[in-house]
């Protein structure tokens, strides 16, 4: 098998992990009731609290991936490196959106990880810290497909249920615009010859369904400190 059929059979399974984890994703209360119109604005303000914790870390654990990755894999260090330095000052749109909805930047600074959260940042840091951790191509997948996928529903949401303006869901509308070019990156590197390396994509793809299990955990477990 060459190397597109090798990146071409792996991205159908982890667009098939993509579709169950949005059918569960979809069923999280949180989400459903953004979804059916049953949010209040406190509620939003939660959500954007308990993400801002992810956000922050997001890049963390991307950078300490890129320490991992010794110079045999010196193209994909570049890409990790040139990932978290696109995603690491997204946390200050959430700041914006926060204080546009009335919250308080101070509380939002002084927040902590939820049950879920600790858990999901957990297991970055766990597979960021093993030697040469390509797997977390999977966790970008699944990352990188909120985004793309699932960002621009819940902001439209957000916006025609609670009336809010587009400066006052920004993190949300970047992430729906700019999260396809990331997936089409993600899909260039997975076919650059990376998955010669033995069973790395069967761990690419555990990796992507432990971590899409980590965050709807996080979801479910909202303002559960």
């Amino acid at each position: 098998m060459n190397e597109n059929d090798k990146a071409s059979r792996l991205i159908r399974e982890l667009t098939k992990t993509w579709a169950d984890f949005e059918g569960r994703l979809v069923q999280v209360p949180i989400i459903s009731r953004a979804l059916r119109g049953a949010l209040r604005l406190d509620d939003y303000r939660t959500i954007l609290c308990d993400h801002y914790q992810q956000v922050i870390e997001g890049a963390c654990w991307i950078a300490r991936a890129v320490s991992s990755i010794d110079r045999g894999h010196l193209e994909l260090r570049s890409s990790f490196l040139s990932h978290a330095k696109t995603e690491h000052l997204d946390y200050r749109m959430l700041e914006r959106d926060f204080q546009s909805v009335g919250g308080d930047l101070t509380t939002l600074r002084g927040g902590r990880k939820n049950i879920g959260s600790n858990a999901l940042s957990a297991w970055m840091y766990h597979r960021a810290s093993q030697p040469n951790p390509l797997d977390l191509l999977g966790a970008m997948f699944m990352i990188e497909g909120l985004g793309k996928h699932f960002a621009g529903i819940f902001a439209e949401s957000l916006q025609k249920h609670l009336g809010l303006r587009g400066d006052q869901v920004s993190f949300y509308l970047y992430h729906a615009q700019h999260d396809e070019d990331h997936l089409a990156e993600l899909a260039e590197t997975l076919g650059s010859g990376i998955l010669d390396t033995d069973g790395l994509a069967e761990r690419i793809l555990e990796t992507a369904r432990v971590t899409g299990r980590l965050y709807l955990l996080q979801l479910e477990e909202l303002g559960n400190y």
